[in-house]
């Protein structure tokens, strides 16, 4: 696992927790029908996911860097 790999691995998951607990304070800023509160747990949900589409980011371009650095010495040369 490449270095980029882990740390899009590590963004993925640190988004989704922050996006879990977004959802929970909204949730109890509902519940408590306290407005700013679930703004901020919907400002947070908004933070996970775009971790998450980081870390994604991150992983797919780990994985065309593998895939290319595997398949270099398959292309003929001319």
């Amino acid at each position: 696992m490449s270095d980029l790999d882990r740390k899009g691995a590590e963004n993925r998951a640190k988004g989704m927790a922050k996006e879990a607990e977004g959802k929970v304070r909204d949730t109890v800023g509902d519940a408590m029908d306290d407005t700013s509160e679930q703004l901020k747990g919907k400002a947070q949900q908004v933070k996970g996911k775009a971790q998450q589409g980081l870390g994604k980011a991150q992983q797919g371009v780990a994985d065309a860097v593998d895939h290319h650095d595997k398949h270099k010495h398959d292309t003929p040369k001319r």
